[in-house]
C-alpha cells in the first residue's frame, strides 16, 4: 500500500518504521517545512495519508488531501468543535473519507469497551460517583485530551445520572494549578495533568463512602497509538466515509 505521512515528529517518524515494517511504501512525507508537495504526484499516489499534526492543521490538512482524491487516517484533536459538521458532510455528501480516532492504541480501543459496559453497570447503583483523571507530556496541547472526551462522553451516554462532561483542574508542569473541582450533581469533571514525557494514562474512578472501582490505561510508549494508526491506514485503503475505530473493531 502506498501511504503519505502528513506531519513527520515523533509519532510520524514511528508511523514511517512501522509501515515499512509491515511492506507499505511511503510515498511522501510532509511536514511544516515542504507544505508545496500537496501538489506533488507522490502525494496524489498515495493510497491513504496519516494525519498526526495539531488541532489548528488538521482541518486544512484535510482539505489538501481530500483535493487530491486521497483518503486521510488522522489522530489529530481538538479540530472538531469548529470543523466536525463539516468534515461530516464531506463524507457522507461528497464522497471523501476520513478516519478519525481520538487514540489509535488497541489497548485504548479495549479499555473503552470496557469502560462503556462499567459504566451499564453502575447505571445501576447511584452509590458510585464517578470522575476521570488523564495525564499526558508537557507537548500537549489541549486539555483534556481527545481519548479523556471520548471516555467522558461514553459515560455520559450510559450513565443517567450524567448529562454532560465538565473540565476540572488543570496541573501544569511548573506546578500550577487551574480550573476547579467544583461542579454539579450531573457533570463529569476531567482533571488533566501535564508533567514529563508521558505517552498518556487515562483513569475512571467511581467512589463511594463503601469503596471505589478504579479502571486504568496506562500507555508505555507511542508505540501501540502508532501501530493502530497503520492498522487503521489498512482498513481504511478498503472502506469509504467517516469511519472510526468503532468500525475497526467490533467490541
Amino acid at each position: 500500500m502506498k501511504i503519505a505521512l502528513i506531519g513527520y515528529g515523533k509519532m510520524g517518524k514511528m508511523i514511517e518504521q512501522i509501515a515499512r515494517g509491515r511492506g507499505h511504501e511511503i510515498v511522501s512525507i510532509i511536514d511544516v517545512d515542504n507544505q508545496q508537495d500537496f501538489d506533488s504526484a507522490e502525494f496524489a499516489s498515495a493510497d491513504v495519508a496519516i494525519e498526526f499534526t495539531s488541532p489548528t492543521a488538521a482541518y486544512g490538512n484535510y482539505l489538501k488531501a481530500f483535493a487530491k482524491g486521497v483518503k486521510v487516517v488522522s489522530g489529530s484533536t481538538g479540530w472538531m468543535k469548529d470543523h466536525g459538521d463539516d468534515v461530516r458532510r464531506m463524507c457522507e455528501e461528497e464522497g471523501k473519507t476520513l478516519f478519525w480516532a481520538s487514540n489509535f492504541s488497541v489497548g485504548v480501543a479495549i479499555f473503552s469497551a470496557v469502560n462503556r459496559y462499567l459504566a451499564k453497570i453502575m447505571n445501576g447503583f447511584p452509590q458510585y460517583d464517578v470522575r476521570m483523571e488523564e495525564t499526558h507530556h508537557v507537548h500537549k496541547l489541549d486539555a483534556p485530551s481527545g481519548t479523556a472526551i471520548t471516555l467522558a462522553e461514553e459515560i455520559v451516554d450510559n450513565l443517567d445520572r450524567k448529562t454532560s462532561w465538565v473540565k476540572g483542574t488543570l496541573l501544569a508542569p511548573d506546578g500550577s494549578l487551574t480550573g476547579t473541582d467544583k461542579c454539579a450533581a450531573d457533570e463529569l469533571p476531567v482533571d488533566s495533568i501535564r508533567r514529563g514525557e508521558v505517552p498518556g494514562i487515562h483513569t475512571v474512578e467511581y467512589d463511594s463512602e463503601a469503596d471505589s472501582i478504579t479502571i486504568t490505561h496506562d500507555a508505555h510508549s507511542r508505540k501501540g497509538f502508532a501501530l493502530g494508526a497503520v492498522l487503521a491506514a489498512e482498513y481504511t485503503k478498503e472502506h469509504s466515509g467517516l469511519l472510526t475505530i468503532g468500525d475497526m473493531f467490533k467490541f
